[in-house]
């Protein structure tokens, strides 16, 4: 086939024309792709790290005495909230509650008192003394036992009497009433009672007057005073207010007070008693049983109950006591662990002889002191029995004091004379450097 020249010249151009469009199409497609690129780069990385589940386990290089840990440790069960009785979920506790506190009552602070070295003596004899009550028994006081026919075991020992009197020594007490709402309405009898006790007290007594509800509601309404007017006074501001009542503490508190009031004083002479009104049913104290009574073991405090407990609920299961068993085993242990004693009266007309009883109980008392043969300063309990002989008639005679003591650790306190009673030379005592 010929062409010519005009036609061949054509076939060129339209040559070029389409080669310079496919030059134009594949330079925008190249650029197209390079912008492309570009953007992908300038976007932040990906993390090329598994999630938890899909990381890969690596293997861990264990110390030959290690013991290997299982390769599948079962997982710790969480522990599922208790339920209330009215479905509720139970708080979880936080930090135990602080200690309670008897709160005191303001009082103007003494001066502080300056202490001549030359008084400080050393006293080597440790007396224990015992306020002793003998009954017959129908109850009734005996007051004419010599001293002859007391005996004094400590753990089954008999221990010699250094000291015996039948004469009223000066009687620091306490008064702790309940004035929680199972109180309300016995107060104004209890009220009353309590009058009847502080107007028998006799010169040299001293009385200090409790309110108590809860752990933190233990209040002095009167701190030791020989004024019968300031004690009146507390008793008659007496009122009941709510609250979850602590017998324990109260009882913990009060006798701690009254043993360490004037400690050391009299000789050590003086008589020491709490009187608690109460129904008895602790519902939430601070400290437990065991440390009240281990408490009371080591101080010469003889506490006597009266207590309300005929509204207190009777009902009773197979495990657990009735309130009204609880309380009236509580208040009975209280009285005989410290040779006092426990009234639980039917009716508020009970109360003036219930009062006059404890007034007796306290005046009619053989005070006996012994010097102990068990040296030991261990801290050990060491258990007390006080016998009598039987009298010309016959009659059975009972001794009721405290059931112990504990014994003290290291070395004997220094004792403080007064500067009229300075020994005039160091014999028979240990006088401190």
């Amino acid at each position: 086939m010929s062409f010519n020249k005009g036609e061949m010249a054509g076939r060129r151009r339209r040559l070029a024309v389409v080669l310079a469009l496919a030059f134009t199409m594949a330079s925008l497609i190249g650029s197209t792709f390079v912008s492309a690129a570009r953007t992908q780069d300038s976007r932040p990385r990906r993390s090329t790290t598994l999630a938890p589940q899909q990381r890969t386990p690596t293997r861990t290089v264990q110390n030959p005495q290690t013991p290997r840990r299982p390769a599948n440790p079962t997982p710790t069960p969480t522990p599922v909230p208790r339920s209330t009785p009215s479905g509720q979920i139970a708080p979880i506790l936080g930090e135990p509650p602080p200690p309670p506190i008897l709160k005191p009552k303001p009082t103007p602070t003494p001066p502080e008192e300056v202490i001549d070295e030359e008084s400080i003596v050393r006293v080597n004899t440790e007396l224990v003394t015992l306020n002793v009550r003998v009954i017959d028994r129908n109850n009734k006081p005996i007051n004419n036992v010599r001293q002859d026919e007391f005996h004094v075991y400590e753990d089954g020992v008999a221990q010699p009497l250094e000291y015996f009197t039948r004469e009223e020594v000066p009687i620091s007490y306490g008064l702790a009433v309940d004035t929680s709402q199972s109180l309300r309405s016995q107060i104004q009898a209890v009220i009353d009672a309590g009058k009847t006790i502080v107007n028998s007290n006799k010169p040299g007594d001293e009385t200090f007057l409790v309110r108590f509800i809860s752990s933190d509601k233990i209040e002095t309404l009167q701190d030791f005073t020989a004024s019968k007017d300031l004690l009146i006074d507390g008793l008659d501001n007496l009122y009941v207010e709510g609250g979850q009542t602590a017998v324990i503490d109260a009882v913990y508190l009060t006798a701690e007070h009254v043993a360490e009031y004037k400690k050391g004083d009299d000789s050590d002479r003086r008589r020491r008693a709490l009187i608690v009104i109460t129904d008895g049913e602790d519902r939430a104290s601070f400290y437990s049983q065991e440390k009240l009574f281990a408490r009371l073991r080591e101080a010469d405090v003889q506490i006597y109950v009266i207590g309300f407990v005929n509204e207190l609920d009777r009902d009773s299961g197979l495990i657990r006591k009735s309130q009204r068993d609880k309380a009236i085993n509580l208040i009975k242990k209280l009285a005989t662990e410290t040779g006092g004693r426990a009234f639980f009266p039917e009716s508020l007309s009970e109360l003036p002889q219930i009062a006059n009883e404890i007034v007796r109980d306290l005046r009619t008392q053989y005070v006996l002191a012994y010097n102990p043969t068990n040296k030991a300063r261990d801290g050990s309990f060491r258990a007390i029995r006080v016998a009598v002989d039987e009298g010309s008639g016959r009659d059975k005679r009972i001794a009721l004091t405290r059931n112990g003591r504990v014994a003290p650790k290291g070395e004997p306190a220094p004792a403080k004379l007064p500067t009229t009673q300075r020994p005039k030379s160091t014999t028979g005592a240990n006088r401190t450097p």
